[in-house]
């Protein structure tokens, strides 16, 4: 099997390692958390299934476990004749979670990408690192801000749960890391946020930086999935723990 988890996954023009598990009859897993590449992974599906390949694409933490959330909490309201109207996605990191410098440049590159998200139906598109909302993740985190980022769970949760009205929020801490990411959002160039290259090389001057911070805030890590139904039932899933690297 291999599991693959070079990041960062955004730019990435193809699925290289995925064709190669195909062609070598892998089996195949990745931690994914770009929208338009785990979609161009899944462009795959016919062509893995013909060569008898289990492959499965963004299977991490968020997204990933937090998927599973969501379709637990689908499938028990459709149980219960609800039919599922709005589905949120929130999560919450304590500075990187400790996951070294290809977060920072994952986070970056988020920031030069559209948030895609749902009203009613409709794919429409937001600013990135909007739409602040504070959100209580409950024993451990308790209120949190977080922010629109364009990640794919919210197309997926649409298209194959069949829920009209979807988006997903993060946040970190401590709180002037959203005030640095807010303002790369909204001053820095566009291009600049969409290079590999450019991004790599700002990710090192910041990187030091950023690992001493972690080593005061820790890596805890909070998901909270909410969902609202069409006969007035709300759920919420909730998962914490003190350390995202366990």
């Amino acid at each position: 099997m291999v599991v693959h988890t070079a990041g960062p996954f955004q730019r990435e023009a193809e699925c290289t390692v995925l064709q190669a598990a195909i062609s070598t009859k892998t089996a195949y897993i990745d931690v994914c958390d770009d929208m338009d590449y785990s979609w161009r992974a899944k462009a795959f599906h016919e062509e893995a299934k013909a060569q008898g390949v289990p492959a499965i694409t963004t299977a991490g933490i968020y997204p990933g476990v937090s998927n599973v959330m969501a379709a637990e909490l689908v499938n028990a309201a459709r149980s219960e004749d609800g039919e599922p109207e709005r589905l949120r996605f929130f999560y919450y990191t304590a500075g990187s979670g400790g996951a070294g410098p290809t977060i920072l440049a994952t986070s970056f590159l988020l920031l030069g990408e559209d948030v895609i998200a749902y009203n009613k139906g409709e794919e429409i598109k937001l600013k990135p690192y909007s739409g602040v909302l504070n959100i209580d993740f409950g024993k451990g985190v308790r209120k949190r801000d977080v922010y629109l980022l364009n990640l794919p769970e919210v197309k997926s949760a649409h298209k194959f749960l069949g829920v009209p009205t979807v988006s997903a929020r993060f946040g970190t801490a401590p709180f002037f890391w959203n005030w640095g990411m807010e303002a790369f959002a909204n001053f820095l160039p566009v291009e600049l946020l969409r290079d590999k290259d450019k991004v790599g090389k700002l990710v090192e001057q910041i990187d030091p930086l950023v690992r001493a911070i972690d080593g005061i805030v820790g890596e805890r890590v909070s998901m909270r999935v909410d969902l609202e139904c069409s006969n007035g039932r709300n759920t919420i899933g909730l998962f914490s723990h003190r350390k995202l690297s366990v």
